[in-house]
């Protein structure tokens, strides 16, 4: 069986005048390395693509995170300067795709703008610079550091007993490398709350309702998925959803070929 394939929606991002769709690499080398799945980026359009014609085609979806916030027009704020940068095409494309691969019981992680995304899409709210909220810490990044340094592992987060995350890393206390200024505010009716940071900002979540793997994370699991345990285990365990999920499609496509 060859890999199964992964949709990762694309950010825009423009390099001397000109647009491009783009994903970290990170994402995508996570994928490959620690999944073992391979990843199709997904140009983002405000209009004129069918979700149905990219969900019919691949057998999971990665949803990435990125610079930009999703718009509070979606969860009915009033956007400010301070709520950017925006990136619409995305919002239009990754919305309607985590509403509609959870409909299809396709796989689904979602990772720090992606866990905003999915809970967005299914009717939750967004807290932006919680920094600023009395009692929260600042999770955004680190000053004056490289890359590395950036996505260190170095903040404590409590997964619940009985959880799906608990399911992959065990409950308890886990280390992460979270770094936001935007996190959920209100949460989504059809999400329960995995995992929580020590000050109450919320890490983790999966779909409550979901017929396949659906969840989301505030953490980078991406960035150490070859060597650190839990990223490692949450990828293997997204691997082992989309594999299981492509391999009833053959199964089905099979048995619809001998009928």
């Amino acid at each position: 069986m060859t890999k199964p394939i992964v949709a990762v929606p694309a950010d825009i991002r423009t390099f001397d005048g000109a647009s491009w769709h783009a994903v970290q690499h990170q994402y995508v080398r996570a994928a490959l390395n620690a999944a073992g799945v391979m990843a199709f980026i997904i140009p983002a359009f405000e209009e004129g693509y069918g979700t149905d014609a990219i969900l019919d085609r691949v057998d999971g979806v990665l949803v990435s995170g990125s610079a930009s916030n999703v718009h509070p027009s979606y969860y009915g704020a009033t956007a400010t300067d301070a709520d950017g940068p925006f990136d619409i095409a995305r919002d239009a494309t990754s919305l309607p795709l985590i509403r509609r691969a959870i409909d299809r019981a396709i796989p689904l992680l979602a990772i720090c703008r992606g866990i905003q995304e999915l809970n967005v899409a299914l009717g939750g709210t967004l807290a932006s610079e919680i920094q600023d909220q009395p009692g929260i810490w600042d999770h955004r990044k680190p000053a004056d550091v490289d890359r590395d340094g950036m996505y260190a592992i170095r903040q404590s987060v409590f997964v619940k007993e009985g959880s799906c995350i608990a399911g992959i890393v065990g409950p308890g206390e886990i280390k992460v490398n979270s770094l936001h200024r935007q996190a959920i505010a209100k949460t989504a009716p059809r999400l329960k709350v995995e995992a929580v940071a020590e000050d109450g900002t919320i890490e983790a979540v999966s779909v409550i309702d979901a017929p396949a793997f659906a969840v989301g994370v505030q953490w980078h699991p991406e960035y150490w998925a070859e060597t650190d345990k839990p990223s490692n285990q949450i990828f293997t365990a997204f691997g082992d959803a989309v594999r299981a999920y492509a391999s009833g499609k053959l199964s089905k496509a099979e048995n619809e070929a001998l009928a």
